[in-house]
Formats: C-alpha cells, sequence, structure tokens
C-alpha cells in the first residue's frame, strides 16, 4: 500500500485538505497580478514632446484650441490622425494654425524630445513609462522590467527548489510569502529605473518560491483519486485573479499604489501560512518520521478519524511509504531525462510544448494596449475567457486524449495569431475576438500540459523532469516581452514569431505519447518498456507475469476514478 492509501484511511480529501488547499490557493488571486502587472504599472501613456521652454502655448491667443497650437510645434506621425510622439519641430510653424493650410511639411527641420514629454492622464494618472520617460528610443527599457521579473522566477525556481528539497516546503513557502510582501512593497518605494528592476528581480523569485512550494504541498496532502481534479479547479483562483487585476488597476490608476495593493497582502498569507503543515513524504524522507507521524495523527483528528490516529504508528507510516523511500535512496540527475530513447523524446517534446505555450501567452497577454480596446476592458476580458477554455480543455482531455488535445490547442492559438495579422487595425472588433481566442487556446494549452508533464515522466525522476520543463516555460515568458520591440520592423513580426513558434511545438506534441486511462509510470525502466518498446537490462526479473498485470490494473483502476473522469 502506498502513501495515497494511508491518505485515504485518514479522511480522504477531509476536513483539513479543504482547508489545506484554501489557504494555499488563495493567495493566487495575486499571482497574476505580478505575472501581468507591468501591463498597468508600465502601460505607455498617449504622450508628445514637451514644448521648448522658450515658448508658453498659454500666452498664445485664446481662441485657439491648444491641441491646434501643438501642430506649429509637434509634426503629425506617419498615419496623419495623431502628433509625432518622439520628433518636434526646431523652430514653431506658426503657418500651421491658418485655416485650410495644406503646407508640404516633410521637408521641415525636427529634433528629439530633448525638453522630454509631456503625458495624458485620462487612461493613466502615474506609469513607470510617465515617471521614467521610457518612450521613443528609451522604449526597450519598458520591456526590460517584464524579461528581468521573468528571469528572477526562473531564478526563484532553480534556488528555491533545491532549498525546498533541503529545509522542507513549508518554510519555503512562509519565507518567499514574507520575500515577497516585504520586497513587493518596495518597488512601490523605488527612486529610480535600477533600483525598480532589481526589487521586481527579488520578487520574481518570491513567486517562484510560493508557485513551486504551494503546488508541491497541495499536491502531496490529496489523494491520487482527487488530485487532478483538485489541482485544476484551484487553477481558477489564477484566473479569477486576472479580473481582479483589471478592478484594482481600473480603481487605483497610480502605478506605486497598486504595486502596494497587490503586495501588502502577502503579509497576511504569512501569517495565516504557520498553520499549514509540512509534507510528511519530505518529512519521512528527511529521516523526520516522528515528526511526520505528529503531523499524521492532527490530520486525522481534524478529518474526524480519531481511531485512525491511535493506530497510525511508526512502522504503519514506514511500510507506506517503502517505496518512496527506495526509490529516495537512488541517485538521478536531468541527464536521466535525456539519456535513454524514450525518455529522451519526451524530453524534447516537452521542453518545446513548455517554451512555446509560455512564449505565446505572454506574447499575447502582456500587449493589451495594441488593440485599441480599453486596456482594463481587455485584461477584463482576457481572464474571462479562462473558464470556458479551461472547462473545455477537461473535456477534450477526457474524450480525446492529451496528445491531441495538447497539438491542437497549440495549432489553433497558431492560427488565431497568425490571422490575427491579416485584419486591418481598423476593425477592432474582430481584432479583440481573435486575440480573446488566441489567449483561449494557449489558456487550454497550460492546463493541458501540466497534466501531460506529469503523466509522462515516472515518479521516480518526475520532479527533476518538472523542474527542466518549468524552467524552459521561464525562458518563454523572458523572451516574449523582447520579441514585441521587433513591432518596430514590422508590425505583425511579433505574432509571426509567436505563431510560428506555436506551430512547431504542436508538431513536437504530436510526437508525444497518449497517456489518457495508462497507468503512470514508476521508474525509468517503466517508460522505456511502454513507449519505446525495447526491454532494459536492469528491469527486475523476479515479478511474475500475474503480478506485473495485477499491479497494472490497481493503477489503471486509479486513474479511472481520477481527476478528469470524476469531473
Amino acid at each position: 500500500m502506498g502513501f495515497s492509501e494511508l491518505l485515504d484511511e485518514m479522511g480522504g480529501f477531509g476536513r483539513y485538505q479543504w482547508l489545506h488547499v484554501t489557504l494555499i490557493s488563495f493567495p493566487g488571486l495575486l499571482m497574476a497580478s505580478q505575472n501581468l502587472l507591468n501591463n498597468f504599472v508600465s502601460g505607455t501613456p498617449g504622450h508628445h514632446c514637451s514644448v521648448s521652454t522658450n515658448h508658453s502655448l498659454w500666452n498664445l491667443t485664446q481662441q485657439v484650441d491648444r491641441q491646434d497650437v501643438l501642430k506649429a510645434f509637434i509634426p503629425m506621425d506617419a498615419s496623419g490622425t495623431r502628433l509625432d510622439r518622439c520628433r518636434r519641430y526646431v523652430t514653431p510653424q506658426w503657418e500651421m494654425l491658418t485655416a485650410n493650410n495644406s503646407a508640404n511639411v516633410s521637408h521641415l527641420p525636427t529634433e528629439s524630445c530633448a525638453d522630454g514629454w509631456t503625458f495624458e492622464s485620462s487612461e493613466f494618472r502615474a506609469t513607470t513609462v510617465s515617471e521614467w520617460d521610457l518612450v521613443c528610443t528609451r522604449r526597450p527599457l519598458k520591456q526590460m522590467i517584464q524579461t528581468v521579473y521573468m528571469g528572477g522566477v526562473l531564478a526563484g525556481a532553480v534556488v528555491y527548489g533545491g532549498l525546498s528539497d533541503r529545509f522542507g516546503r513549508r518554510s519555503i513557502l512562509i519565507w518567499s510569502y514574507l520575500q515577497l510582501g516585504v520586497l513587493g512593497s518596495c518597488c512601490a518605494l523605488s527612486p529610480s529605473y535600477s533600483i525598480y528592476c532589481m526589487f521586481r528581480f527579488l520578487s520574481g523569485m518570491a513567486v517562484s518560491g510560493i508557485i513551486l512550494n504551494s503546488v508541491s504541498l497541495k499536491v502531496e496532502w490529496i489523494p491520487t483519486k482527487t488530485r487532478t481534479l483538485a489541482g485544476t479547479l484551484t487553477s481558477f483562483y489564477f484566473t479569477f485573479g486576472q479580473m481582479v487585476l483589471a478592478g484594482l488597476a481600473y480603481w487605483l490608476r497610480d502605478w506605486r499604489k497598486l504595486q502596494l495593493v497587490v503586495c501588502v497582502p502577502h503579509f497576511l498569507s504569512f501569517a495565516f501560512s504557520w498553520w499549514l503543515a509540512e509534507s510528511p513524504r519530505w518529512l519521512v524522507l528527511r529521516g523526520r518520521s516522528q515528526d511526520a507521524l505528529k503531523t499524521l495523527r492532527r490530520v486525522a483528528r481534524i478529518n474526524g478519524k480519531p481511531q485512525m490516529a491511535e493506530k497510525l504508528t511508526l512502522e504503519v507510516l514506514h511500510s507506506h511509504m517503502s517505496k518512496e523511500m527506495e526509490c529516495h535512496r537512488k541517485t538521478l540527475t536531468a541527464y536521466d531525462l535525456l539519456r535513454t530513447p524514450a525518455m529522451r523524446r519526451i524530453s524534447v517534446g516537452l521542453i518545446a510544448v513548455w517554451f512555446s505555450t509560455s512564449f505565446a501567452y505572454y506574447g499575447l497577454a502582456m500587449d493589451l494596449q495594441k488593440f485599441g480596446v480599453s486596456i482594463y476592458v481587455m485584461q477584463l476580458i482576457f481572464g474571462a475567457v479562462d473558464f470556458p477554455s479551461k472547462f473545455v480543455a477537461l473535456a477534450m482531455l477526457t474524450f480525446l486524449g492529451r496528445r491531441v488535445t495538447q497539438a491542437s490547442c497549440l495549432l489553433m492559438s497558431a492560427l488565431v495569431i497568425f490571422a490575427n495579422t491579416l485584419v486591418p487595425t481598423d476593425m477592432q472588433v474582430v481584432r479583440t475576438t481573435l486575440a480573446c481566442l488566441g489567449k483561449a487556446f494557449t489558456s487550454a494549452s497550460f492546463t493541458t500540459v501540466y497534466l501531460y508533464t506529469g503523466e509522462l515522466y515516472p515518479t521516480i525522476i518526475r520532479q527533476t523532469g518538472m523542474g527542466l520543463v518549468s524552467t524552459m516555460a521561464r525562458v518563454g515568458s523572458m523572451a516574449a516581452p523582447a520579441v514585441l520591440i521587433l513591432d518596430e520592423v514590422f508590425p505583425a513580426l511579433p505574432s509571426v514569431v509567436y505563431g510560428g513558434a506555436a506551430v512547431l511545438a504542436s508538431g513536437f506534441a504530436c510526437l508525444l505519447p497518449e497517456t489518457l486511462n495508462v497507468p503512470l509510470p514508476d521508474t525509468i525502466q517503466d517508460v522505456e518498456e511502454r513507449w519505446s518498446g525495447k526491454r532494459h537490462a536492469g528491469q527486475k526479473e523476479g515479478s511474475s507475469e500475474d503480478e506485473q498485470v495485477e499491479l497494472s490494473l490497481k493503477q489503471v483502476k486509479e486513474v479511472e476514478g481520477s481527476g478528469l473522469n470524476a469531473l
């Protein structure tokens, strides 16, 4: 009997599990705010060059509209519908104020905005862009903020992944809440661009520590038959959080206030996280079986199983965790993910899928201003489309399988992104609709790949595999904002890059093996026998065919009674 059976005897998904999962998932409402915060904190207001200090618009006649007066100082942009954002006339062109003026202005000398910029305040009262002039030649610095943040998330995955194995999931989770509360609040007090980027990097590390350890704590306390369902449903906290972000940003409209509001609540998360119990699996594997026993007895009493708490002994606990303890003694590295044919095929395919899904997702989600619709409305819609997309993904996963769902979501997201490049910019409703569809398909792809990865990698090296592909996802999210700068070369080029990556990844997804109703593999030998057709020399030969069949039937029964089929 495994540890999951022990959890079932202690009440399964009982009162403690409900409280445990809810408390861990609740901060997810603000995790979306951290990942998508740059849309609002670094939103770009309408702007134009400030008029030279040698001239004063207000000394001019009051009979002329101020917007018309600006035409004497600032040329129109290439579209001819608005003032140029990055150039101004060297000397005022007063003839522009005359009625029916049709003079050729293309030959008139212009210069860069030597006196800075004037920013509109109708959409944003204050952003990092307006405070530090991150426009025109300094525009790449705006995208760099998100890249630096995602770099922190990547660094946090490496640092806190190792520390959680050494010091425990609960300890690192508590520390990460505190780190995000303190350093996230410091972001709101940053006096300069470089200091702000530094604090965002460290905040990204904390976000990674929260996500990694909250997922581990949830999974390791939930019985097998409810793991997939509970994990998928709790992901809706993140989805709803995207809508919460839109409301907060619309209400505040000031980047420092918004930064503070989305970070201060993590002090509350820090306070209640002390109630959470450490993973008993980790405690046993670290030689702290007595602490694990106390924790399990406490959970049994909370779940209304006091008799189980009395029966539970160290011998019973070790008997349920014998397999995990045996696997823990074997030393495996990331090299084992690529050493054998089937594992190599799986790892290469998942690396492509994770990178492209994250790349396209953040490429769409981090450029909301290009659609010509209110950025607050777009954020609200982008959050809302995740609800139906995840339910559709669950239905497809159950009836069509993992491989078809994964490849279809990636391919459809690519086609929608490509189609949007062909739609004229004045057809805003069509462009917005296609963008929402693209976001929905990439969100469904994320839902699928989380489940798919856990089913493809064997138990003995599953955490290492998840760490590898999660790292590639962070690389994709770092690259996505940088690609947006390519629109200066050709407006549709970023969309072509995002869509092309999704097409390639859909091809790699087709090469992955199907796992629908297939028992989870425990060892690398299981993977090789099942999906490469080769029998490894390291296979155990002591087990009879009847024992193997009995084990397979038991695993199939667990899969059929869990997750998506339960839904």
